[in-house]
């Protein structure tokens, strides 16, 4: 049986109909990069303080009603009212004729009052997530984490089952529709809920549409797709989260900025085609064959009348999730990719931690991700696949444990080496991605890379957690600490992931299990 690329190599590499995927499948990604750290911003804790009700109170005691904590205004207490309106009734000052340490405390029973410096509202401002509910605040984002690990999974299933440009799609449409949903969110439950469903359609469409993208196109079109295209597509839409943050300041405004972009989508389902790989594999050759010859015309080539013989015709195979650990090198495959994952996930929740600006913070990070695509193309063009992981893992690593000998007030330094880490992160991330996708059979594709990315999430889910434990305890060095450590463990299992440098995608398990074991059976023999 011939090999897919080999058959259909009279239609080149980059002839019109390629570009035009290309250019689609990459811009399909900007909505992703838009909506995926959209909760730094709208899920941020303004400046605020216990809410003072329009009461009788003389200037001195309006201003001095709010206990004073270190340097700023307590934001959880306040000094009991109707003591405060008393005195303020008896002609007495606060700090001259009362002592104010003296006083009772209370809680804000009236509310909060929010600081607008930065925002005109978040979710925190809209739900009261402060004080005795702080921990609703990063646990919205963990259910937004869970919604991408769901995401993550079922696209896969459903991709692999119903076809790659069904489910990119109806998980756009998802992810629409829920976002808008939100808006009319009447509690923060509710809200929770509508979060993790358009959490779960943002990252769906996004690993349907890499898979199909990587499917349609061949050799180094694929590889430069694969680490830059659609990596180059989110970057664009990261950048504009700030831009977009910056003038839509209200949260239901900036939602509603965030969705309509989407809409512009709709032609696209008139220009992309299935994956004709994936029409293969499902035994549906005509389709495949219609759509190869109407690559054909528009690249202006001359197609075979016929392209598949019986003897590259697959019969028609369902296979499900348990097929990724049926066999030893495939399940030491998955659970290898999966451990990779997860330490790149965990490395880059350091990011939000760069800047106090979260405009600018979120514009250097998404900024420094360009280099990073940059270095993982060229990378999959000329260095072995585990030799480039192994060291941008090092990179990674090494950058975070120089973080904790960075002595205090040292702050340009350590800024540095963390966006060293961002831009190794990234690297990493983008490598894995292409990766992965070599692995895996046609059958199984979109399934192993969403399973892979369904476990990463369980670092991402646990992230906001994390910082917030870190930032109580005011020890940094401890999330830096086990961010290295994920990055060396990583880094040593690479070691063990078969090489797919030059070699074209499998399309079926067989042949993926045969490559693996020829390759066994060269390293045995050197």
């Amino acid at each position: 049986m011939k090999e897919f690329e080999e058959t259909t190599a009279f239609l080149g590499q980059w002839g019109s109909y390629q570009k035009i995927v290309f250019f689609l499948m990459c811009c399909t990604a900007i909505p992703n990069g838009l909506a995926l750290f959209s909760l730094v911003f709208l899920n941020d804790i303004p400046k605020h303080h216990c809410l003072i009700p329009e009461v009788n109170l003389t200037k001195e005691w309006h201003a001095a009603v709010i206990p004073i904590e270190v340097t700023e205004l307590s934001r959880c207490s306040r000094y009991r009212l109707d003591v405060v309106l008393n005195l303020s009734a008896q002609g007495l000052n606060p700090g001259v004729d009362v002592n104010l340490t003296d006083l009772d405390q209370e809680s804000c029973v009236d509310g909060w009052n929010y600081s607008k410096e930065i925002y005109q509202s978040t979710l925190v401002s809209e739900f009261n997530m402060v004080c005795k509910d702080q921990w609703k605040q990063p646990f919205t984002f963990s259910v937004f984490f869970i919604g991408v690990l769901f995401g993550s999974f079922i696209s896969g299933l459903l991709s692999d089952r119903f076809g790659r440009k069904p489910v990119l799609f109806a998980t756009m449409a998802i992810h629409n529709i829920f976002t808008f949903a939100t808006i009319l969110s009447p509690s923060w439950t509710v809200l929770c809920i509508l979060i993790f469903i358009a959490s779960s359609g943002n990252i769906a469409r996004y690993f349907a549409g890499f898979v199909l993208g990587c499917e349609i196109l061949n050799g180094k079109v694929r590889v430069l797709y694969s680490s830059l295209g659609i990596s180059f597509g989110y970057s664009i839409g990261y950048m504009l989260l700030p831009l977009f943050a910056y003038f839509l300041r209200d949260w239901k405004s900036l939602q509603v900025g965030l969705a309509l972009p989407v809409l512009f989508y709709i032609p696209m389902w008139w220009m992309i085609t299935e994956s004709p790989r994936w029409l293969l594999s499902q035994g549906r050759v005509e389709e495949a064959e219609a759509i190869l010859k109407n690559a054909a015309r528009k690249n202006k080539v001359h197609a075979p009348n016929v392209m598949f013989g019986d003897d590259e015709i697959q019969a028609k195979e369902q296979y499900n999730i348990f097929d990724l650990i049926k066999t030893r090198n495939i399940r030491n495959t998955t659970f290898l990719l999966t451990s990779i994952c997860t330490g790149y996930t965990g490395l880059s929740i350091t990011t939000s931690q760069l800047h106090t600006n979260p405009y600018l913070s979120c514009f250097l990070s998404a900024l420094a991700e360009v280099p990073a695509y940059i270095s993982s193309w060229l990378a999959l063009q000329y260095i072995s696949r585990r030799l480039a992981i192994v060291c941008i893992l090092a990179v990674a690593g090494s950058s975070l444990y120089l973080i904790q000998l960075v002595p205090e007030g040292f702050s340009g330094v350590t800024i540095a080496l963390e966006m060293l880490g961002k831009y190794a992160v990234t690297t990493g991330l983008a490598l894995v991605f292409a990766y992965t996708a070599e692995i895996y059979p046609t059958a199984l594709r979109n399934t192993g890379t969403g399973v892979c990315a369904t476990v990463s999430r369980i670092g991402s889910i646990l992230s906001p957690f994390l910082l917030t434990f870190c930032k109580y305890i005011n020890k940094s060095c401890s999330l830096y600490f086990i961010l290295w450590t994920l990055a060396f463990v990583s880094l040593f299992t690479t070691f063990l992931m078969p090489e797919t440098f030059k070699k074209p995608l499998p399309q079926t398990v067989e042949e993926m299990s045969k490559r693996e074991q020829q390759q066994e059976q060269q390293g045995s023999t050197q």
